[in-house]
Order: structure tokens, then C-alpha cells, then sequence
């Protein structure tokens, strides 16, 4: 039950920011062809991003950084607090960087939700246009409900939404694999070649596009934040 509880808190959020990531990576103002090498390139971007900054950044070094088994920016600010001492100019600029780094969570933890249930709705217009008009308020409607389902509390909110995730994940994992069984090529995005030939080839809007990628990536810090649960 523990387990499942912490799949509903911790890893909802990075579970489904991939609906809106790849889509945003070839919007129009990024000015990227919809080809074969574009898309494996983009994937490959993303794919390592995620061993980079999830699988070894996260796992094997900022999990490492606990304050008496609590994660987030304010235990990451405590710890660094301890080290600095008696030195006023240092111990000022490590607060300044923690109150960034609050005000950047607060900012991510503002947007991610709406983006990922309007994300989460919009598919409704790919199974009937005529739907595209309630996309905006079934998004409002599910926001307000988990507003107020959140006063129950982590514990309660995570053994509801666990289940709802393991079957999330074990959706995209059945209808992922049927892809990849139709078009295995898709499979060489794992070679981080791709993601460097893309980048070379594509320098400017390789850099900005990396905006989009980065959007694999929101949840992430929700593995350090919720260390606690």
C-alpha cells in the first residue's frame, strides 16, 4: 500500500508530461520538419534527458542529499546552510539560491497541473471534434475537484490515485509496445547519436526546442520534493 500510495504522489506528474512534450517540440514556432530524423532526434533528446537528469542525477546524487529523510529546496537549503559557517556574504548566497529554487518549484507546481489535465483533455478533439468546446471546462472541473480532494490529505490522495497510475502506466506501456511492434525503427532513438546529429544540424532551433524537451522532465523534482512519502 505504501508503494502504491507513493506512485499516486511522486510519479504522477512525470508520468504524464510526455503527452504534451513531443507535441509542443514540433510546434510551428520551433520551425522543425515532421521527419523521420527530426523525430528520432527529438526522442533521443528526450530519452537521455531522462537518464541524465532522472536516472542518474536524481537516483544516484540528489536523493544521497536528505535531511533526516525529508527531500525538497528548504531541506536542500538547511543542509547547505550547515556548511557555510560563519561566513555572512556566502551564507546570504545560498539563501538567495533557495529562495529561487522555492520560487521556481512554486512556479512549476503552478502550471504542470493545469498543462497536464488540459493536455490529458484535448485528446477528447482527436476523438470528436465536436467535443473541442468542453475541452476547457472538464479541465476546470477536474482541477477544482482534486483542489479540494488535496485537504484530505498525501495519504489519502495517493492510495485513490496509485491504482489510477498503475493503470495509466500499464496503458501507455500496451499501446507503446503495439507501436513499437508496427514500426521498430523507433528503437534507434535510444542511440544518443541521433540526439547529438540533431543538434548539429539544427543548432538554433535545437536550442530552443530543448524548452520542449525539458517538459519530459517536469515531475522530475517531485522524486527529491515527496522523499518523504
Amino acid at each position: 500500500m505504501l508503494v502504491i500510495g507513493a506512485i499516486g504522489v511522486v510519479f504522477g506528474d512525470i508520468g504524464t508530461s510526455p503527452l504534451y512534450a513531443l507535441k509542443e517540440a514540433f510546434s510551428p514556432r520551433y520551425g522543425i520538419a515532421l521527419t523521420h530524423d527530426n523525430i528520432l532526434g527529438i526522442l533521443s533528446l528526450m530519452v537521455w534527458s531522462l537518464v541524465w537528469v532522472i536516472t542518474i542525477k536524481y537516483q544516484f546524487l540528489i536523493m544521497r542529499a536528505d535531511n533526516n529523510g525529508e527531500g525538497g529546496i528548504l531541506s536542500l537549503l538547511a543542509l547547505a546552510l550547515r556548511e557555510v559557517g560563519k561566513r555572512p556574504v556566502l551564507r546570504w548566497t545560498v539563501i538567495t539560491l533557495g529562495i529561487f529554487g522555492a520560487a521556481m518549484f512554486y512556479g512549476d507546481s503552478m502550471i504542470t497541473p493545469a498543462i497536464t489535465v488540459l493536455s490529458s483533455m484535448e485528446g477528447m478533439k482527436e476523438y470528436s471534434p465536436a467535443l473541442a468546446p468542453y475541452v476547457i471546462p472538464f479541465t476546470m472541473v477536474v482541477i477544482t475537484v482534486l483542489f479540494f480532494i488535496q485537504r484530505h490529505g498525501t495519504a489519502t490522495v495517493g492510495s485513490f490515485f496509485g491504482p489510477v497510475m498503475i493503470l495509466w502506466f500499464f496503458t501507455i506501456a500496451g499501446f507503446g509496445i503495439m507501436q513499437i511492434a508496427k514500426n521498430p525503427s523507433v528503437l534507434e532513438a535510444l542511440a544518443p547519436a541521433y540526439a547529438v546529429d540533431f543538434a548539429f544540424t539544427y543548432p538554433l532551433q535545437a536550442f530552443f526546442v530543448l524548452s520542449a524537451v525539458f517538459l519530459v522532465l517536469t515531475g522530475g523534482e517531485s522524486i527529491y520534493t515527496d522523499m518523504g512519502h
